[in-house]
């Protein structure tokens, strides 16, 4: 995928794609940083799940077993860092902010004829400019259990579905507690949790692309935008408003060092 002969530590590809157009799962042997100039994006790994528009971007680290698409039209960037040259080390998936000097130099780093100096001053500049947003991932996590099984996917059909576990229960041909058991086992959360996850997901394409609070909350099945809101801000640490905004600043630990390990 990368080449060593290239002339700096980046490679970046263009890869416009059709809405609800999907790569299969894969793994690089570099660092990937995946974002979309236009339109939505969105990586899944394992029971994670990211949107993306062109605000944000999510740091891959190499080896990480992904799949990557988008929510409608896209022009993907294909950002990879070799490893031995990028000053980057995040073991995990980051959250990106792409505010618009990132933006401006990583468009500016996919000419394929930058000179190797320019090219090299540039992607130093990039690397720094790499700031997270420290959010906690929204994960889904499926039962084993076959019953359990069943009442994810009639909850996934439909986020909004305001059946509890004893109504959804007659439907598969479980009881409440037993259903009830077998999410906090398989999921490690309650099914109510689970349920708030679900609804969580669903709504990040919504909020990506621009529809009121209060359509998000009623489509996942709030009630009112501020119940939405309070539930999107205690289970992933931010409003929805910020997760999307190029101008809200990363909340970083005083102690944590920058991304290129420099102080």
């Amino acid at each position: 995928m990368f080449d060593y002969g290239h002339a700096g530590a980046m490679l970046i590809g263009e890869f416009p794609l059709p809405a609800g157009a999907w790569f299969p799962w894969h793994e690089h042997p570099v660092h990937q940083l995946v974002w979309s100039a236009c339109g939505v994006a969105a990586v899944t790994v394992q029971d994670a799940h990211w949107v993306l528009p062109p605000t944000r971007a999510l740091w891959l680290p190499a080896g990480v077993w992904h799949r990557t698409g988008t929510i409608g039209q896209a022009e993907l960037r294909g950002i990879y860092a070799a490893p031995d040259r990028c000053p980057v080390g995040w073991p995990e998936p980051r959250l990106v902010t792409v505010r618009p000097l990132l933006r401006e130099l990583l468009e500016y780093l996919s000419d394929s004829g930058l000179a190797a100096q320019p090219r090299e001053r540039a992607e130093a500049v990039a690397f720094d400019l790499l700031e997270p947003l420290e959010v906690t991932t929204i994960t889904v996590p499926m039962p084993v259990d076959p019953r359990a099984r069943d009442v994810a996917a009639e909850v996934l059909a439909d986020p909004a579905d305001h059946r509890g576990l004893a109504e959804l229960g007659r439907v598969v041909g479980a009881g409440e507690r037993t259903l009830a058991r077998a999410f906090v086992r398989d999921c490690r959360m309650t099914f109510g949790t689970w349920r708030t996850q679900v609804r969580l997901r669903a709504a990040l394409p919504l909020l990506a692309a621009g529809l009121p609070m209060a359509t998000v909350a009623h489509r996942v099945g709030y009630a009112t935008a501020s119940a939405f809101v309070a539930a999107f801000h205690r289970a992933v640490g931010v409003p929805p408003g910020a997760y999307f905004s190029a101008t809200v600043s990363a909340r970083k630990a005083a102690t944590s060092p920058p991304a290129n390990g420099r102080r």
